[in-house]
């Protein structure tokens, strides 16, 4: 039983469970980015090349006479670019946020009633000592 228990605590701590939720938020992200890149940003911007080139598709680039597709590699090369640029500007958005929260000062707490009697007595014994 000293195992199973071992097991429960090391499976249910809070970083195994946010590790795991993390990943699982990332696959479904990774679905999203892929999606965006593939389907949205790379024809926008592959289209005209593609068209001066004579091309419907880059797996159509190889190096004749081969089997060498370099287009697949293009594409994928361009495909990271994006990945890693949508992923810079998200980090970049999520720090500037937090430069934000952590910048803004808080406001000092109001003083406690027994703070404002004795700031009372102070000011009382100033004023009698004149």
């Amino acid at each position: 039983m000293g195992l199973m228990k071992e097991f429960k605590d090391f499976a249910l701590k809070g970083n195994v469970l946010d590790l795991a939720i993390g990943v699982i938020i990332g696959a479904a992200f990774n679905a999203i980015i892929k999606s965006l890149v593939e389907d949205i940003i790379t024809p926008l911007l592959l289209t005209p090349a593609l068209k001066a080139a004579n091309l419907e598709n880059l797996s159509q680039l190889v190096i004749p006479g081969t089997a060498v597709k370099y287009g697949n590699f293009i594409s994928n090369v361009i495909s990271f670019i994006i990945v890693a640029f949508v992923l810079f500007m998200i980090i970049k958005g999520v720090n500037a946020s937090r430069k934000k929260d952590i910048e803004a000062p808080a406001e000092p707490p109001a003083p406690t009633n027994e703070e404002k009697l004795l700031m009372e007595i102070r000011d009382a014994l100033k004023n009698r000592q004149l």
